[in-house]
């Protein structure tokens, strides 16, 4: 029977009162060989339901956050990996200062760590480096509950279990006993080739 644990998540933050872009939490839920087709999750302004089941690992992974502010799920992008699931959140309220905390309640979870490897001080956001959201979706949807969102089209890593890549290569092995057989029938010739040599030298 599975057990039912809170995943560990991970977060951090960038604040701008101009740029929608660079005013946004970033959200990791490491929730490891959990597949798109067992994850539920709904996102709202006010915060987020996360439901994931490993069957490998014999876990059922919940956990529920009431956010601090306000979000924009519609301005919101999501990645799943065989990992976790990270999330890009917008905040809706653009402002220069950093939220003093991601939940509403201001009691600590021991679940909940900064994520150090995202994390920048709020007064050297201008120095920093740009994330790479490149594999990102949006999560779509409408009227701010994103129950719905389907992972197999979330980026170009959502939904794809490590070792796909070797499965794939697999898959591309039939074209090259074709590209075998068109060899052969290019040597075909070559072969004959001595035999006429050998005629016109009998002659």
């Amino acid at each position: 029977m599975a057990t039912t644990v809170t995943p560990e998540v991970l977060w951090a933050q960038r604040s701008s009162n101009a740029d929608p872009e660079k005013n946004f939490v970033y959200l990791t839920i490491n929730v490891p060989d959990v597949p798109a087709s067992n994850i539920k999750l709904d996102v709202k302004p006010t915060g987020l339901t996360f439901t994931g089941h490993s069957d490998t690992l014999k876990k059922t992974y919940h956990v529920e956050l009431e956010f601090y502010a306000e979000i924009d799920p519609a301005e919101s992008k999501i990645n799943h990996t065989a990992r976790d699931v990270e999330m890009k959140l917008r905040k809706k309220e653009l402002t220069e200062e950093y939220w003093p905390r991601l939940l509403k309640e201001s009691k600590k979870m021991h679940f909940l760590k900064t994520d150090f490897d995202k994390w920048v001080d709020e007064d050297e956001q201008d120095e920093a480096a740009e994330e790479d959201f490149s594999q990102f979706g949006g999560m779509g949807g409408a009227g701010g509950d994103f129950g719905g969102i389907d992972f197999s089209k979330l980026g170009a890593g959502a939904g794809m279990p490590e070792g796909d890549d070797e499965e794939d290569s697999d898959d591309d092995m039939p074209p090259l006993e074709g590209e075998e057989e068109e060899a052969a029938k290019k040597d075909a010739p070559k072969a004959d080739a001595p035999k006429a040599d050998d005629g016109k030298e009998a002659a």
